[in-house]
């Protein structure tokens, strides 16, 4: 039965009515009632011997109505969500006793819980929350340097959650390089996101090749030439020592000869012999080796290979051997129909082979979409056949023609191609390959085509014209590109497209990490109507303490999640955005620096926020230490 009905079940069994299952919205989370209901940064006087029937009716509305959250049930229940329940009853629902719950009014004043603990149950009331944990949050502020110093020399205490301090402490900003190096032999999740060098050196030098591999194995490798090439040197398997040779080039690392010489050798040499930038004196033993495998790798090096070796591989006994030889023959040469015809596999040809007149007049109007959508993109296409398929009835074979580079600008305004403008746009390659030439920048930042605008945009520099020219395009697609790629963007650009654009995987951060948005006279947007506006206020360095407090209180959540987030926040803010409707909010107070001490202790002491408190820069670096130790044995144990 799913977790949901067992919930309503539950509910009902108790004598209430189920009504629907809701979001906080704006009131009090579940999960933070869970934690003033087990006594984490709760003061005393919230636990009580029992719930009379005169707490419940001041729970209720006058429907009878209220919100509940039962432990153990996360569809519909605690951490996430509320279930609105009646209890038309004079008396006490029966949810007393196994497994707790929480339930609030839905004015949000009145707090009920009753959940299990090692000394029996806790049960909680409180009516006025909202004014309870405001005095709370100050309260809590108050504390003095001894107060933490007492706090932080008891921990870790009980209860200890020391694998999810494994899986969180990595995070932490204030831990040291030492540290880190450490938590390679108990947890190497961390390496995904580290930049440090000391740490990514002992990684790539480590004994486990799972922590070796794994600085490599993520969206935004962080490691130097120098790492990648000790990394790959190390790996024992001769095929992932290519793989990650091949991973290493592909971030721009230039793989040394002894290197090739070494991969060449081993028993992965077919694929080595696909390596980029492979040195030319390999490729006579890779044309003539034993294997068909490396000898049709020799083809795509075609270019390089001697007369003699290039006639060789088109006599190859082998199949395969020969059908890429004769591809790479006919990049330059004009295939006649004969061979075109015994292909086993004709697409190639069509999308990069140079065609006899003949041929080719016939493929471009053959009646089959499939071979004239290959022909469309193949740079080695005649003229006479771009200007057939630029009339082709099929919207997606005349779209592959207006983006191909032999085209001049009056030719390409002259097809009727289609854009779907909510597709994924990819910078195209041969405009990339212009990136460094300004003039054919300057030709193409006009093009009629957006997906060529678009591919410009994407220079890391472009000359200042052309930047002007992309800034003011109508295609905002163009403009966001400009602001993610090009460090040349100006600024009023970059602030517009903040109006729209929060940054992607790609390029996290932008456009507001861009060198060139605008830092000073942000604070003028602290009353924006837009809450994207008015997160950027307390980028300006006029902003002060004073503004943090106010757009902690701001109605959006992604605003107070960037109060929560500033260093200046209050640590009375910083324990009441710990209760945050948003989970995202929450998650973001509880790494701030300015949560108490006794706060943020509980906080590591509880399963379910340890993993991102440990994270919180605040901790004393001694105390890290004693949680990454308290980690380990426990990471030990379970090995």
């Amino acid at each position: 039965m799913p977790r949901q009905e067992e919930l309503h079940e539950l509910l009902v069994r108790a004598g209430l009515t189920v009504v629907e299952d809701v979001r906080p919205g704006s009131l009090f989370p579940p999960e933070a009632c869970w934690r003033i209901a087990r006594g984490i940064a709760a003061p005393d006087g919230t636990a009580r011997e029992a719930l009379d029937a005169a707490w419940w009716r001041r729970l209720s509305d006058a429907d009878g109505e209220f919100l509940v959250a039962v432990l153990g049930h996360r569809i519909g229940g605690n951490d996430s969500w509320w279930t609105r329940v009646r209890y038309a009853g004079g008396g006490v629902p029966e949810l007393t006793g196994a497994p707790g719950f929480v339930a609030l009014s839905l004015d949000g004043q009145v707090l009920l819980a009753e959940v299990p603990g090692a000394d029996g149950p806790r049960v909680t009331a409180l009516a006025r929350l909202p004014e309870w944990l405001e005095e709370a949050a100050a309260a809590a502020g108050r504390e003095t340097e001894v107060e933490r110093a007492e706090v932080w020399a008891a921990v870790p205490r009980r209860p200890a959650w020391p694998l999810h301090w494994a899986a969180g402490i990595g995070a932490n900003p204030a831990a040291p390089d030492e540290l880190l190096i450490r938590l390679l032999d108990v947890e190497e999740g961390f390496l995904h996101d580290c930049d440090r060098p000391a740490v990514l050196d002992a990684a790539v030098a480590h004994p486990d090749p799972g922590v070796r591999l794994r600085p490599a194995d993520t969206f935004r490798p962080k490691l130097t030439s120098d790492q990648w090439l000790r990394m790959v040197r190390a790996e024992p398997s001769a095929s992932q020592r290519v793989f990650w040779a091949e991973r290493a080039r592909a971030w721009g690392v230039e793989l040394p000869g002894d290197l090739y010489d070494d991969l060449l050798a081993g028993p992965a040499r077919a694929q080595a012999a696909e390596l980029p930038g492979l040195p030319a004196h390999h490729l006579p033993g890779l044309a003539a080796d034993a294997d068909p495998r490396v000898r049709v790798a020799a083809c795509a090096r075609w270019e390089d290979l001697s007369a003699p070796l290039r006639a060789r591989l088109l006599a190859d006994t082998d199949d395969a051997v020969r059908t890429a030889a004769l591809l790479a023959h006919h990049h330059d040469v004009p295939m006649p129909r004969d061979v075109f015809s015994v292909l086993p596999e004709p697409r190639r040809a069509l999308a990069q082979c140079r065609l006899g007149p003949e041929l080719e007049a016939e493929l471009v109007r053959d009646g089959d979409a499939e071979v004239r959508r290959a022909l469309a993109a193949n740079p080695r296409l005649s003229a006479h056949g771009v200007a057939v398929l630029a009339e082709d009835p099929y919207d997606d074979v005349r779209s592959a023609v207006a983006l191909r580079s032999d085209l001049d600008e009056e030719q390409r305004a002259a097809v009727r191609y289609d854009v779907d403008s909510a597709s994924m746009s990819r910078t195209l390659p041969w405009v990339e390959g212009l990136h460094g030439d300004a003039d054919a920048m300057r030709r193409l930042a006009v093009s009629s085509h957006p997906l060529i605008r678009r591919s410009v945009a994407r220079a890391r520099h472009l000359p200042p014209d052309v930047v002007e020219r992309l800034a003011r395009d109508e295609d905002r697609t163009v403009r966001l590109f400009l602001a993610e790629s090009c460090d040349d963007a100006p600024a009023e650009m970059l602030l517009e497209v903040w109006r729209w654009w929060d940054g992607s995987f790609s390029f996290p951060g932008r456009p507001r990490s861009h060198p060139n948005f605008p830092r000073t006279g942000l604070l003028r947007y602290a009353g924006d109507p837009a809450g994207r506006m008015r997160r950027l206020a307390l980028d300006d360095p006029e902003s002060t303490p004073a503004d943090v407090a106010h757009l902690a209180r701001d109605p959006e959540a992604k605003v107070r999640r960037r109060a929560a987030e500033d260093t200046r926040l209050s640590p009375a803010d910083a324990v009441r955005l710990l209760n945050d409707p948003a989970d995202y909010v929450r998650a973001t107070a509880l790494r701030n620096p300015r949560l108490p001490a006794r706060v943020l202790a509980a906080l590591l002491h509880d399963r379910d926020t340890a993993c991102t408190a440990v994270a919180n820069p605040a901790i004393p670096v001694p105390v890290l230490h004693r949680i990454l130790a308290a980690a380990a044995a426990a990471v030990a144990a379970r090995r």
